[in-house]
């Protein structure tokens, strides 16, 4: 019988997990026979990409390597290995495959697979996490938050234990999140979410260098160069520096102390930011820090005391961490896997374990189109932004809206997707996620109807259409980078299907 698993692809580290026969989640070794794979790549001397710690140790020392490609997932930059650039899916789609390669040996055939992304992925980064998956060969029809995920996670080993409010705090290698979960049994209600793309313990490791950089500058005059304190070497400091008050550091046959007090001064600014976010968060939810029964702890930067000091701190109450924070969204995908995924490759055993569970996302930020505005005495006539999706809305979402020509004889429609954080009216504080043109018959006073209908699916990807009512005439965008041909060009990641 084919296996269904869940894979957390992780700006740093990725794991694999899937359901045993007792219908628990368990995670999926590597080929090292460890938990959790490096989300790092290596371009060996016989031309070959290779996928773990090799590279995590090559990183910052070799050229021909490759990290923290996931915050760039979604966008035109590229990572040169060798002669040729690759794009984050590209290599993404690299680590993908490392992950089934190995599942493959222990577990056997995946028929199915669920790939988790940060909650705060913009449309175009969860475009191209499920285009990552296709090219590794995957059956991804889900994504789920990553947030979610580990909320899922621990509701289902709580055994029913858990109920009401809860936060998931989730602060991994690259992104942090924090979501506002309604817990009943095995039932997820996420009732708000935020998060940012670029803060996580890579952060960490940059102030950590720039500390040693300095101290070193100060202590012999000279510059260090990249390759003498690399992130890797950041990464074991720092994690030196959650147990001890201080470590010694031997760069280039010079000592350099670094004490805890020193290193937390540098990243507090960091934690402040997630703890701003929090607050955000639970207004959002229209609940009080009271109201919270726990918080879930998620990431590897959760082991940073400072950050675990933050926590208690905002929320008064000790976390929740019942687990590997590293593994949590690994686990929680595999449970989503199989309560979402083909049945008949369940035993009844697996399809009892998973029966009560239930998940129901919220949007994460707004998605409008930009028309004119006018007011009430039709004096003001000015481009704005209208929301037609709002942040925290429930997944699926549908909405329909009209907007109207403005002109006589107008023959096109400008038709535009934004997307932001928050509710806006100003064009210039949204994003355009895509544009085109809707062209129509001449001749017509102004007033005619476009039709515009937004469609946001599970996976929280955008598919729209504006319509002229008049003549049926439609300009359809699927932004789906599933529905692309496999043959066309990586670079054409932000051009979409207009019909």
């Amino acid at each position: 019988m084919s296996k269904i698993i869940g894979i957390d692809l992780g700006t740093t580290y990725s794991a694999a997990s899937t359901i045993d026969d007792t219908g628990r989640p368990i995670i999926v070794h590597n080929s090292d026979g460890k938990n959790i794979t490096p989300s790092c790549i290596l371009l060996n001397e016989k031309g070959i990409l290779e996928v773990g710690e090799e590279a995590r140790r090559s990183l910052g020392v070799s050229n021909n390597t490759a990290g923290r490609f996931k915050r760039d997932m979604g966008t035109n930059i590229k990572y040169t290995l060798g002669d040729k650039e690759y794009s984050p899916t590209e290599l993404s789609s690299v680590v993908l495959k490392k992950l089934v390669q190995d599942a493959q040996k222990t577990i056997g055939d995946i028929s199915q697979a669920v790939v988790t992304t940060p909650a705060n992925f913009a449309n175009e980064a969860r475009d191209a996490t499920m285009e990552a998956a296709k090219k590794a060969g995957l059956n991804v029809e889900f994504i789920i938050n990553e947030p979610t995920a580990a909320a899922l996670y621990y509701a289902y080993q709580g055994d029913d234990a858990y109920g009401g409010y809860y936060a998931v705090y989730d602060f991994g290698g690259g992104t942090f999140d924090i979501s506002v979960v309604k817990i009943d049994g095995q039932e997820i209600d996420v009732i708000a979410t935020n998060g940012v793309s670029k803060l996580g313990g890579d952060d960490f490791d940059e102030e950590l260098i720039k500390l040693v950089f300095s101290k070193y500058k100060d202590l012999t005059g000279d510059d260090l160069e990249k390759e003498d304190f690399t992130k890797t070497d950041a990464e074991e400091e720092k994690k030196s520096l959650s147990k001890r008050d201080k470590v010694v550091i031997r760069v280039n046959k010079k000592i350099i102390e670094v004490t805890k007090l020193e290193y937390e001064e540098k990243i507090e600014g960091l934690i402040a930011q997630a703890e701003m976010l929090c607050e955000t968060t639970v207004d959002e939810a229209n609940i009080k820090i009271s109201d919270l029964n726990g918080v879930f702890l998620v990431g590897g930067s959760t082991r940073t005391p400072s950050v675990l000091k933050s926590v208690k701190d905002l929320f008064q109450q000790e976390p929740i961490s019942t687990a590997n924070v590293d593994e949590v969204v690994a686990l929680g995908a595999a449970l989503y896997a199989a309560h979402k995924g083909d049945k008949s490759n369940l035993s009844s055993i697996q399809k009892k374990a998973i029966e009560k569970i239930t998940v129901t996302e919220s949007t994460s930020k707004c998605f409008g189109t930009i028309a004119i505005g006018v007011n009430e005495n039709r004096e003001t006539r000015e481009l704005q932004n209208f929301t037609l999706i709002k942040k925290g809305e429930k997944i699926p979402a549908k909405k329909i809206d009209s907007i109207y020509t403005s002109i006589d004889n107008q023959t096109t429609v400008s038709c535009r997707v934004t997307e932001s954080i928050n509710e806006e009216t100003d064009p210039d504080f949204v994003k355009i996620i895509w544009q085109g043109d809707l062209d129509l018959p001449s001749g017509r006073p102004e007033g005619q109807e476009i039709k515009v209908t937004y469609e946001y699916d599970q996976n929280q990807i955008m598919k729209c259409s504006f319509v002229d009512v008049e003549t049926n005439k439609k300009t359809k965008v699927d932004l789906s980078m599933t529905n692309k041909n496999e043959k066309r060009d990586e670079s054409e990641i932000d051009k979409f299907l207009v019909e």
